[in-house]
């Protein structure tokens, strides 16, 4: 493990005062320091990389890094503390805010790749479960970038949970759409259920239909 043996002492000092004990104040040249405003939400680089324009992108980033003193967390100037030291928790503090940003500038980007290969994703020659598994490892992804539906806040307008709903019915809808034809009696009934059934429910109601063709075949094979 790279470790780093800059002496950072001389931006940390304590201040007495005679009712209170020392208060330990760190200089915002430290190279550790954090502004309250650095949050991991926060975006400071407007233009997201699209593919096409990483050279501007990339010197945007670099400049904007410089600026808040944190360009030595990607150069490897402040690379990584042993976890012995007195300001691990510090630098580990900052090299994940700095992650943060980062993800948070190509995020936008992940999302857009991630929703096209869920639009073209249809069944094909897999099962229902597989076909499943497929969709819904893309909306799990979708799920961790996307911070909306993780909303916690609490309301009585019931806008929420609608909200939630209609994001519910637009997966079934989506999910449905992909399969084969031969479920195109079964999609039918389940889209005809008032209200729309979870996504789960009819997972099962497709499984259940899956086994009786299999059923079918085995007690008349061809």
């Amino acid at each position: 493990m790279a470790t780093n043996s800059a002496d950072n002492s001389s931006n940390v000092s304590a201040v007495h005062t005679a009712t209170q004990p020392a208060v330990v104040v760190i200089d915002s040249s430290y190279p550790y320091y954090l502004y309250p405003s650095d949050s991991p939400g926060m975006i400071f680089v407007n233009s997201l990389s699209d593919g096409k324009g990483y050279g501007g992108w990339h010197r945007a980033i670099v400049i904007a890094l410089s600026a808040k003193n944190k360009l030595g967390f990607i150069d490897e100037i402040y690379s990584e503390l042993d976890s012995s030291s007195t300001d691990f928790k510090q630098w580990n503090r900052c090299n994940d805010i700095v992650i943060s940003w980062l993800l948070n500038f190509l995020s936008k980007d992940i999302a857009e790749s991630l929703q096209k290969e869920l639009n073209d994703l249809v069944q094909g020659t897999s099962d229902v479960a597989g076909y499943y598994t497929k969709v819904k490892r893309i909306w799990d992804e979708l799920d961790t970038l996307n911070t909306c539906e993780h909303c916690t806040c609490e309301c009585d307008c019931g806008g929420k949970s609608r909200t939630l709903k209609s994001l519910q019915d637009g997966r079934l809808i989506q999910f449905l759409m992909g399969l084969n034809d031969t479920y195109s009696a079964v999609r039918s009934n389940i889209l005809m259920i008032t209200p729309l059934p979870s996504v789960n429910q009819a997972y099962s109601l497709l499984i259940q239909d899956e086994k009786q063709r299999e059923i079918h075949v085995a007690q008349h094979p061809v």
